[in-house]
């Protein structure tokens, strides 16, 4: 039996179900395998496949049927458990399935970062070489940074504020070796052990890790395409008394949700009314597909936003260099935190990175790296869509890395995780991206770090393992 040859047939069958009204008969056998040069065996094997399905009903020595299938009923919303019950006690932190290793063949679809040929690869190497030729190949770069460096994230900020908003100055960026080490930073040193902090759910696994690890106690929101619902944020840090929220209101990982201008300026507003801080943690600020990055920081005038700003997934994973924005004491505290823990930050590194985002050939780089991800999104949710039906992706992110699909209710997630490694493709469970128990089943898939060309496969994949032929 050819598989590849089934599975053909089973997606064309498809396509003709879909434009056929309840009840239709599909064409006999022997016409099937006319029409696809196939043998009559791999034509039941497609058939049964439909008939597992649901899609098609048989009828012995009738023929075949498009069946009547109800509309599915919608997922039970159980996100408002998130915000009642809380953060648990005692969790488990351990290697996140993104960094996990695989084998050379296999689709990997877990990976956090983006693949080598969407990076400006040519401008990162000439920048290397011209870094170690300077001053900064063998001199301690200052402890906030690069001083032009300062300068250029700093002017990120401010070209976007609006008239009558005081921007940030150089002084107020400084530079760190990636946003995890960021993150640590600013849980230490502006919330602190046995502190509350208030995080969206689901939300990014490396600050949950980095949280736990400064010992802040969390408390999670539960959040959606459009972000959290700013009432909830509030009544959060009205019962617990929390002095900072952890967001990331620019396609969000895992769920590539994005906050509207309105969202952004209200919750903007709640943590000013209650003395607090936002957490602004604009990883995916280079991988905007069909909107443009609206940060919420370009509208804060007195210091309530931290704003985080990687250059990680866009530039390279080799130059490991972000930037925190603070203001005032919060980033005096910030600064003696990362002094103590790595002193600075690579001149040479830092010096590269200052050249591959102020070349002429950044702007292009970003513009076909829009163009690449919005083709490798598209092409992955239909491979999902096609081949994979059981799989829910009730939002298309508008930019980011990954699809956020919805398993059906109460399937054994970690199973699924297995069953697909077992036939060469990675995912990565949702699970680890709740601050909390999760809400529903998930897997998040990466739609930038794989060829294309393989995500059929990867589709069917994850349809024979959700829904096996018969």
């Amino acid at each position: 039996m050819n598989d590849d040859s089934a599975s053909r047939i089973v997606a064309a069958l498809r396509r003709r179900i879909a434009t056929a009204p309840p009840g239709a008969q599909l064409p006999s056998n022997r016409v099937l395998v006319a029409e696809h040069r196939a043998s009559p065996v791999t034509v039941q094997k497609a058939l049964r496949r439909l008939v597992a399905l649901g899609l098609v009903e048989s009828r012995p020595g009738v023929g075949s049927f498009v069946r009547s299938v109800p509309a599915a009923p919608r997922p039970a919303d159980l996100g408002w458990q998130t915000a009642a019950l809380g953060s648990p006690r005692i969790r488990t932190s351990g290697l996140s399935s993104t960094q996990r290793a695989s084998v050379p063949d296999a689709i990997r679809l877990h990976s956090g970062y983006p693949a080598k040929e969407l990076l400006p690869e040519r401008l990162v190497r000439a920048a290397l070489l011209r870094a170690a030729r300077t001053e900064a190949a063998v001199t301690r770069s200052p402890a906030a940074g690069l001083p032009e460096l300062q300068a250029w994230f700093a002017g990120q900020v401010a070209a976007g504020a609006p008239s009558g908003v005081t921007p940030p100055s150089a002084r107020d960026a400084l530079v760190v070796a990636g946003s995890q080490s960021a993150l640590s930073s600013v849980f230490r040193a502006v919330v602190g052990p046995g502190q509350p902090l208030v995080v969206e759910s689901p939300t990014y696994w490396g600050a949950i890790l980095a949280a736990e690890q400064a010992g802040v106690v969390l408390v999670p929101v539960p959040s959606g395409p459009g972000g959290p619902v700013p009432e909830e944020v509030d009544r959060a840090f009205a019962t617990t008394g929390a002095r900072a929220f952890y967001a990331q209101p620019t396609f969000a990982n895992p769920s590539g949700a994005q906050w509207s201008r309105d969202a952004g300026l209200a919750v903007l507003e709640i943590v000013r009314h209650r003395g607090a801080f936002l957490v602004e943690d604009d990883w995916a600020h280079e991988l905007a597909i069909d909107a443009d990055p609206a940060p919420v920081v370009g509208h804060d005038h007195d210091g309530h936003v931290i704003y985080l700003r990687s250059l990680t997934k866009s530039v390279s994973p080799a130059l490991r260099v972000a930037a925190v924005v603070a203001r005032g004491p919060a980033r005096d505290r910030i600064l003696a935190d990362r002094a103590a823990e790595s002193m600075y930050v690579s001149g040479v590194l830092q010096a590269a990175a200052l050249d591959v985002v102020t070349q002429p050939g950044w702007a292009t780089h970003l513009r076909s790296m829009r163009h690449q991800l919005r083709i490798r999104r598209d092409s992955l949710l239909e491979a999902v869509t096609t081949h994979a039906p059981a799989l829910q992706v009730d939002h298309v992110p508008r930019g980011g890395l990954n699809l956020w699909a919805r398993l059906p209710d109460g399937t054994d997630v970690p199973q699924v995780v297995r069953d697909c490694e077992s036939r060469g493709l990675v995912v990565a469970p949702g699970t680890e991206w709740f601050p909390a128990e999760p809400s529903g089943p998930h897997l998040r898939l990466n739609f930038a770090a794989e060829d294309p060309a393989r995500f059929a496969e990867a589709g069917r994949i994850l349809g024979e393992v959700l829904a096996p032929s018969a």
